[in-house]
């Protein structure tokens, strides 16, 4: 693991997430408003996707990570998930090349043995092709839970333990799956809702938390930094006082 967890390490703190996650909720809704398919939504959302990637690495955040699909969307109707499922597939054969020319590393977390062999072979060689790149890394969670990451790191960290029965913190975060990104300094949730739905359970303990009333398709530019501004305005202590925090840069 390279990043300390934030409740064992007051992590610095700079005017600028270094790390955003989104929960990309309300394309269905978006696309009912104007009697359209739930799907057409979810076409308009990746080209918001697109956008707030491009708007990221303009303003120097590295780490962005987007909730896709959770474990729980397999409850949809199978219609709306087989066409999420192909709009995965062209997404990947549109934007990776795209992303690499930009120097954008892609990583795709989540339970992925659901998806069928194509789409596996597709996001290993999207992960391949842009392992290298530093500019930004985007992060797709998908198939993902926190629970299930939770539950699949404690049984790798027993695994690779074996008779050990007590374990520190930071034995358990190096096999999260995202252990290779810092935990994210900003969560936003687009679409009106205000809760968290399984996304980064662990990761999320001291993030600050943004939720809009504005549907994912409609998330521009001037949207994320309506909640970059709202990040920076906020006093963020770790469990320490203001007055301490106010000590430190007196």
């Amino acid at each position: 693991m390279i990043f300390k967890s934030s409740t064992t390490a007051v992590p610095e703190v700079a005017n600028m997430p270094r790390h955003v996650a989104i929960i990309m909720d309300g394309n269905g809704r978006w696309a009912t408003k104007r009697f359209m398919p739930r799907v057409a939504g979810h076409v308009k959302g990746v080209e918001a996707v697109r956008g707030v990637v491009e708007a990221c690495a303009l303003r120097g955040i590295e780490y962005l990570t987007l909730f896709a699909f959770s474990s729980e969307n397999w409850r949809r109707p199978e219609e709306e998930v087989s066409l999420l499922m192909r709009l995965f597939v062209t997404a990947l054969e549109r934007e990776v090349s795209k992303m690499h020319a930009n120097n954008i590393r892609l990583k795709v977390v989540g339970d992925l043995s659901r998806f069928d062999a194509k789409l596996q072979e597709m996001i290993a060689a999207a992960e391949r092709r842009t392992a290298n790149n530093t500019r930004l890394t985007v992060t797709i969670c998908a198939n993902y839970g926190g629970r299930w990451d939770i539950m699949q790191a404690t049984n790798k960290m027993v695994a690779a333990n074996p008779g050990v029965a007590d374990f520190a913190e930071e034995q358990l975060a190096e096999h999260l799956a995202m252990a290779y990104a810092p935990e994210p300094d900003l969560f936003i949730r687009t679409g009106g809702e205000e809760r968290i739905s399984n996304f980064l359970l662990w990761q999320l303990a001291y993030s600050e938390l943004y939720f809009t009333d504005t549907y994912w398709p409609d998330f521009d530019v001037d949207a994320l930094d309506a909640a970059i501004s709202s990040y920076q305005s906020r006093e963020r202590r770790f469990g320490r006082t203001g007055d301490q925090l106010a000590g430190e840069t007196a």
